[in-house]
């Protein structure tokens, strides 16, 4: 069978009859692939924990005969220590799952969701950031590259200045006249660190008031609870 060659991170596994796994990555190249790894779960199998969420690994696949492929190799580019820390570990499921709703196409090249992610991972591997900024920085960045950016300084329906609500099916601020039901106030502080979360400025977000955080972190996961058509299933088990 062809092979190729590709680097790529760990979304999700499951398990296929009593030895095998099918494994979801999101690779570099390619986009999303799904592929199996025959005889992972044996003590004895040569992939060893390589295969696991979260493994950012140089991988070759062998073209499968159906929407499978199959894992022929795999060589750790870095080896995750996120299982050994709860808090961090819960919040890089959300990192994976929601990487995997947003790339739904499987084979079709997302190198900026691949970048993103692998850079989120190594933020909380890092422990240098807050967990919870880290998630919410990336689900903002995530959806904008997916096409759903959410606005934060202007109104996102009719473009007027100073936004006094937020809206998750109005686009995020939105002014008095564009506001919809279950909008939420928005005030100056919130709608810069929802600024600052979207363009990565950590220095303005590790300085926002603990409070103001937290709006917005309640803003954060309704915009994505929104636009993602359901909730995260891991978003409860994340430990803020």
């Amino acid at each position: 069978m062809p092979t190729y060659r590709d680097h790529a991170v760990v979304l999700r596994t499951h398990q296929l009859g009593e030895a095998d796994r099918i494994i979801t990555l999101l690779t570099r190249s390619k986009g999303k692939i799904r592929a199996v790894a025959k005889g992972v779960r044996r003590t004895s199998s040569k992939f060893g924990g390589r295969l696991e969420p979260f493994q950012h690994i140089d991988v070759q696949f062998a073209e499968g005969r159906g929407s499978l492929e199959v894992v022929t190799q795999a060589e750790a580019l870095h080896v995750s220590t996120l299982a050994s820390d709860y808090g961090r570990f819960t919040a890089a499921q959300v990192l994976v799952e929601t990487a995997d709703r947003l790339v739904a196409e499987e084979a079709t090249p997302a190198l900026q969701q691949y970048r993103l992610l692998l850079g989120a991972i190594r933020a909380l591997e890092t422990a240098v950031l807050p967990a919870p900024l880290v998630v919410d920085s990336y689900l903002l960045r995530a959806l904008a590259i997916a096409g759903y950016a959410v606005s934060t300084a202007e109104c996102a329906g009719c473009g007027a200045a100073e936004p006094r609500w937020f809206s998750p099916q109005g686009g995020g601020a939105v002014c008095t006249s564009c506001r919809t039901s279950g909008s939420v106030q928005l005030d100056a502080d919130c709608g810069g660190h929802l600024g600052a979360l979207l363009a990565g400025d950590w220095d303005a977000a590790t300085a926002a008031d603990l409070t103001v955080a937290r709006r917005v972190d309640g803003m954060v996961v309704n915009y994505a609870t929104w636009h993602l058509d359901r909730a995260l299933r891991s978003l409860p088990y994340f430990e803020r």
